[in-house]
């Protein structure tokens, strides 16, 4: 569901940025004055297994893919707040790494996955059980329809914001964007509860922070590494929708990087030079998830 450069025109994409960081800001603060924080390490492995799973699109109907958004099942393993800034750093390395995206949609695009995902996912938590996570299959399954939700609410984001730009009108693309997304949503709910059920269970929760860290950090390198190049190549939903109304952009290259387009330059093989380029992604996130909470968890406020 990233948005590519130039999707997006004029003062839609100021506009978006301005709110992802007034929203991202308030998560940094939220965070940092929380008393439920998650250790260190398990910030940046969940993190970095976000990015791992982000990599695995999926194909459903129509010749179309989709990948797991992972808002939902941040904010069960980390909370509101630090879900938030794993949802950020994913999308900015992407953005910033990988030209997944571009500089001027990454407002756009923390907004839509990392703001009003979670969001969605928050507003539901609250009506079954707050912060706390029961190991039951009620609550992965709950989890698992809030990642749905989460999807169609990115969905509709992306749409109206479209439609703000000129780009295409809003009941044109809001009716294809939720039909195409309601089916990837399925594969968010199914994955979310399905990693829960591994990852949130109270065995897990009572593990030393060493241990809590390295499920989801084994699990995200091994994404990376082994099963990245197995992804589907099929458009995603957004892409999809977008050559079918005929609004999607040239593509054009914001910037250069080695690992542009998930695949590490300087290695000849395909298969190959995805799965470094995923395993690369994976240590960066996860170095700079580390970074980030390093000093959150020394404050309560």
């Amino acid at each position: 569901m990233h948005i590519p450069e130039h999707m997006l025109q004029g003062a839609i994409c100021p506009a978006t940025a301005a709110l992802a960081l007034a929203g991202v800001g308030a998560a940094l603060v939220a965070a940092a004055r929380s008393h439920n924080k998650p250790g260190v390490g398990r910030f940046a492995a969940v993190t970095a297994l976000i990015f791992a799973a982000q990599m695995m699109n999926f194909p459903i109907a129509g010749g179309t893919s989709g990948h797991l958004l992972g808002a939902a099942l941040a904010a069960a393993l980390l909370g509101t707040p630090f879900s938030v800034l794993a949802m950020t750093l994913v999308v900015a390395v992407q953005a910033l790494v990988f030209g997944d995206g571009g500089l001027m949609v990454l407002g756009a695009n923390i907004l839509n996955m990392a703001l009003i995902g979670v969001a969605a996912v928050a507003l539901l938590r609250r009506l079954w059980s707050g912060e706390a996570l029961r190991p039951s299959w009620g609550v992965c399954l709950a989890y698992g329809a809030a990642g749905w939700l989460s999807v169609m609410l990115a969905a509709l984001a992306v749409s109206l914001q479209l439609a703000l730009a000129g780009a295409v009108p809003f009941a044109t693309v809001a009716g294809a964007m939720l039909g195409v997304h309601a089916l990837i949503g399925l594969g968010e709910g199914l994955i979310t509860a399905a990693a829960l059920a591994l990852l949130a269970r109270p065995a897990q929760r009572d593990l030393p922070g060493f241990s809590q860290m390295a499920r989801p950090f084994v699990a995200a390198c091994g994404i990376g590494l082994l099963l990245s190049p197995l992804a589907s190549s099929l458009p995603d939903g957004l892409e999809r929708v977008a050559e079918n109304l005929h609004f999607m952009p040239s593509e054009e290259i914001a910037f250069w990087s080695p690992l542009t387009d998930y695949q590490l330059a300087a290695v000849g093989h395909e298969a190959l030079a995805t799965g470094l380029a995923g395993l690369c992604g994976v240590l960066l996130t996860f170095t700079l998830a580390w970074l980030v909470a390093r000093p959150l968890q020394a404050r309560l406020g």
